[in-house]
């Protein structure tokens, strides 16, 4: 292997990695946190950082080809969808009269 190609590997593994952290992070988040505006906001967060990190080492797992060019489509569309999707879950949860968890006062 050359150098550029350790480089490359290198870059893929590390994004990966990010991405799986985050994915566990969101998880964490998801079960812990006390409520439902908090879980959302854990989930979509984390979920969309964690899959374009992802969608990040497979593209530059690919290189120059034509898949790389859908990688990246579908990134933004998960980029795009993910954030929409939490607000819209956010919002019809208020709507409906959902209120926030507030900590109990000492």
């Amino acid at each position: 292997m050359t150098g550029t190609e350790d480089i490359r590997i290198a870059v893929v593994v590390g994004l990966a990695c990010a991405g799986a952290l985050f994915f566990i992070l969101g998880t964490v988040g998801l079960l812990r946190l006390p409520d439902f505006f908090s879980r959302i906001h854990a989930a979509t967060k984390c979920d969309t950082v964690g899959a374009g990190l992802l969608l990040a080492a497979l593209a530059v797992l690919n290189g120059a080809q034509p898949a790389t060019a859908k990688i990246v489509v579908l990134a933004g569309l998960v980029l795009l969808s993910s954030p929409t999707t939490g607000h819209a879950l956010a919002r019809a949860a208020h709507r409906t009269g959902l209120v926030p968890y507030h900590a109990e006062k000492e």
